[in-house]
């Protein structure tokens, strides 16, 4: 009767949580729901900013209700930025390191993404502060774009937890951008086509 070698063994003896190391595909998934949830968020965005610069200003005699008081009032602004296109920007930042956290699996880009996502969620609170309190209005589209950003954070957390990134598959670059970018102009061209059918004034 042989015995087993030592280094044999060892070598049957490996930790599941070795063998199981980079294929965790949850992961995955978790960080494609990330990008899209992103690009509903540059949804919401894309809309607001395309009601500043060509619903506004107001023709004579409208009043501001709803998304349009909201939008209009000084607190919607950073000098003469409306709030939305910063917020399209900050979305656009996440699609793009959502795809490439996808792809390339880099943990400096993971780390860098929980302050991100941080100061996303903080300055989204403190918007809804404003539409509840000062403004006393609710935009609706700016409610999508505060729980699309809360989501991404709390995304990112449930990633971090499993292991990070790193504990699943690399996805290649080309089943990664070309999907990315169509959902991106996708969402762009139905936010496009959308805005005429809302019930704004001078539609």
């Amino acid at each position: 009767m042989t015995q087993a070698t030592p280094a044999a063994t060892a070598a049957t003896s490996v930790p599941s949580s070795t063998q199981l190391a980079g294929e965790d595909r949850t992961i995955n998934a978790l960080i494609r729901t990330f990008i899209g949830v992103a690009v509903a968020g540059w949804g919401a965005s894309m809309l607001l900013t395309a009601i500043h610069f060509w619903v506004l200003p107001l023709p004579d005699g409208a009043q501001p209700q709803g998304a349009i008081e909201v939008i209009t009032s000084p607190w919607a602004y950073v000098g003469p930025i409306p709030l939305a296109t910063i917020g399209a920007a900050y979305y656009i930042l996440m699609i793009a390191a959502g795809a490439t956290w996808l792809h390339t699996k880099d943990a400096r880009l993971e780390r860098a993404l929980l302050p991100l996502t941080s100061l996303g969620v903080l300055s989204s609170a403190g918007f809804v502060y404003l539409q509840l309190v000062p403004i006393g209005a609710i935009c609706p589209f700016c409610m999508i774009s505060a729980a699309a950003t809360t989501t991404l954070l709390i995304l990112e957390i449930v990633v971090r937890k499993r292991g990070g990134a790193a504990a699943a598959p690399r996805v290649e670059a080309v089943r990664v951008w070309p999907v990315t970018f169509f959902a991106t102009m996708a969402m762009t061209v139905f936010v496009l086509w959308g805005l005429p059918q809302l019930p704004l004034p001078g539609n």
